[in-house]
C-alpha cells in the first residue's frame, strides 16, 4: 500500500490516480498509524515551505516523516516534498525543514528571458545511476513548476540536475530517500515509469 501524506498542501489527487493507474492501493492519510503501516511513503505537496512545515507540525506528522525515513522504507518526496527534506529555505527564513537530508532551497535569481516561477517542460541530465531513472533517457522531459530550487550538500545523493538559468538539483536518492523538484504524476510516460521503478523499490 502507498501512504500519501495528506497535509492540505495541493496535488494530491493528480499523485494519487497516477499511482492508481500503476495498479498501486492507495491511502491519502494524515494517520500516523496508517503512515507507518505502508510499503510506501509518499510526500506531495505544492505552495510554501513556511506554511507546509506549519501544517505538518501542527498535525503532529513532522517526527512521523523521520521516522518512516529512518525506517528503511521507500519514500518519496515530490516539488515542494522535496524541498521540506531538507535543512531550510530562502522562501521561509528561519523556518527549519526536516532535516532528513542536508543542503538548502534558494530562488532563481530574475535574469531576462526567464519567469520565475519557471512552469513547464525540461530536460533532465542524469547521474549517479537513480533507481528512479532506470529505463529512462538522458535528456527526457518532465513538467516543473516551482520558484525555488535545491542545492544539497550531498552531490552524491543527486541523480539528476536541470538548467534554469543555473544548473540546478532536480532530483535525489538517500538509501531509502527519493526526491524529484518535478512533478512525475504530470510527466507523462516518463514520469509513470519514475512511479513504476518506485514501487518496485522495497525496504
Amino acid at each position: 500500500m502507498v501512504a500519501i501524506i495528506d497535509y492540505d498542501a495541493g496535488n494530491i489527487k493528480s499523485v494519487e490516480k497516477a499511482f492508481e493507474a500503476l495498479g498501486a492501493e492507495v491511502s491519502v492519510t494524515s494517520d500516523p498509524e496508517v503512515i507507518r503501516s505502508a510499503d510506501h511513503v509518499v510526500l506531495p505537496g505544492v505552495g510554501a515551505f513556511g506554511d507546509a512545515m506549519n501544517k505538518l507540525n501542527n498535525i503532529g506528522l513532522t517526527e512521523v516523516i523521520r521516522e518512516v525515513a529512518k525506517s528503511g522504507k521507500p519514500f518519496l518526496g515530490i516539488c515542494l516534498g522535496l524541498q521540506l527534506l531538507f535543512d531550510s529555505s530562502e522562501e521561509a527564513p528561519g523556518v527549519e525543514g526536516l532535516g532528513i537530508l542536508p543542503g538548502k532551497v534558494l530562488r532563481f535569481k530574475e535574469m531576462d528571458g526567464l519567469k520565475i516561477p519557471q512552469i513547464g517542460w525540461n530536460a533532465l541530465h542524469l547521474s549517479n545511476n537513480g533507481r528512479l531513472f532506470g529505463g529512462i533517457d538522458e535528456g527526457a522531459f518532465v513538467y516543473f513548476v516551482h520558484s525555488y530550487y535545491l542545492d544539497a550538500a550531498d552531490r552524491e545523493c543527486v541523480k539528476a540536475t536541470a538548467e534554469y538559468g543555473v544548473s540546478f538539483d532536480a532530483s535525489v536518492e538517500h538509501d531509502n530517500i527519493f526526491a524529484c523538484q518535478f512533478h512525475p504524476e504530470k510527466s507523462s510516460s516518463v514520469g509513470l515509469k519514475m512511479l513504476e521503478n518506485f514501487l518496485k523499490i522495497s525496504m
